[in-house]
């Protein structure tokens, strides 16, 4: 039985989903054989579960998404990094409390990326998503040797609000290994930079950006990718419309600018954490995450580890803590049956708190149905 879960925001990790089903399911049965290999689509917890099938953990002291500095963590595995932009420049560096959605910036981000290329990567997955910033990934380039100034030849602030004043770019100066290594863009959105789908509009407002903030942000990023067609040509344009440009508050949009190549963040992840022998080794697959609802069909890790397993003839349930997908949309998606928290115990805030002990529960009902 292989154990492919994401995690559950707010509750538990991805290892700890793990741990927990792997328990219930021993309660059902002490000699279950069981394999956990957690996963994360590119956002947050990507790192974790890279570390969980083996890579080694690098900590780099970076900046954080307002400029303060923290202790940021990148995998290793041979030449291969896994890079997560949550890690420097994720909502959770931010104070408590704080928003800083014209001011936040990814500079940490392109430290993290430049930390990867010291230790020797020649293949970097970039798993971006969680990101408190919108600059377009602005912050990151410079980090990384690019020069982005205003009318008086100074650099523009910090943040996606700092673009409006920005008069030129110079690209010359980026880190010439970047055109020596295999950059993937790891992510499960596939908006634009800009526009109604774009980073500002979609994304802005979980950041603490209001609609005149949105329009700001908006405004900015589309006359930065002006700016930077006049230095580097059409392709800046084209990739500002491209699928995943507007992946965490546009840092999309800079990693192709990078020459970083878009995939689905959990095929990417699948394929790095060794999912395709596992799945050969089990004869039911248990995968998951917090919530099972719409957004999990458009590219989350639940529905790329159910078609992954389904593609491997496997047969697969998930647990959640709460369900919003019915039994067709499941099956659809390759997911047998689905096993919410919330059948356990239906107060959602208890399920929150206690999700721990409700999802071994949870478990053991899975062992005494497939197992048993």
């Amino acid at each position: 039985m292989l154990i492919a879960a994401d995690k559950f925001k707010g509750s538990l990790t991805a290892v700890q989903v793990a741990e927990r089903v792997t328990a219930g399911l021993r309660r059902a049965v002490p000699t279950a054989e069981v394999e956990a290999l957690p996963v994360a689509d590119g956002g947050d917890g990507t790192v974790d579960a890279a570390v969980a099938a083996g890579f080694e953990r690098r900590e780099v002291r970076v900046a954080g998404p307002l400029g303060d500095e923290v202790t940021a963590a990148f995998a290793l595995r041979g030449d291969t990094a896994v890079v997560e932009m949550a890690e420097a420049s994720g909502l959770q560096r931010l104070p408590a409390g704080v928003l800083a959605p014209l001011t936040a910036s990814t500079h940490g981000s392109g430290e993290l990326l430049r930390a990867a290329l010291d230790a020797g990567a020649r293949t970097i997955v970039f798993g971006v998503g969680g990101s408190a910033t919108t600059d377009g990934g602005a912050g990151m380039l410079t980090a990384l040797g690019a020069r982005l100034l205003d009318a008086d030849g100074e650099p523009v602030a910090p943040g996606g609000g700092g673009l409006a004043d920005l008069a030129t770019a110079d690209l010359s100066g980026l880190d010439a290994r970047l055109t020596e290594v295999d950059l993937v863009l790891a992510s499960d959105v596939d908006n634009p930079l800009t526009g109604p789908k774009g980073a500002p509009a979609v994304y802005g407002p979980q950041k603490g950006a209001s609609p005149d903030d949105v329009a700001t942000l908006d405004a900015a990023l589309a006359h930065y990718a002006k700016v930077l067609e006049a230095a580097v040509g059409p392709r800046a344009a084209e990739h500002a419309s491209a699928p995943g440009a507007g992946a965490a508050g546009g840092i999309g949009y800079g990693a192709l600018l990078l020459g970083a190549r878009f995939r689905a963040g959990i095929e990417v992840m699948l394929d790095v954490l060794g999912f395709a022998p596992a799945v050969e080794r089990a004869d039911l697959v248990i995968t998951g995450e917090g919530s099972l609802d719409e957004q999990t069909l458009h590219g989350k890790a639940p529905a790329g580890v159910a078609a992954a397993a389904r593609a491997a003839g496997k047969e697969v349930v998930a647990v959640c803590g709460r369900l919003a997908l019915a039994p067709e949309a499941l099956g659809r998606a390759g997911i047998r049956r689905a096993y919410p928290l919330t059948d356990e115990e239906p107060d959602v805030a208890v399920c929150i708190a206690d999700a721990g002990p409700i999802l071994e529960r949870v478990a053991e009902r899975i062992g005494r149905d497939f197992l048993v």
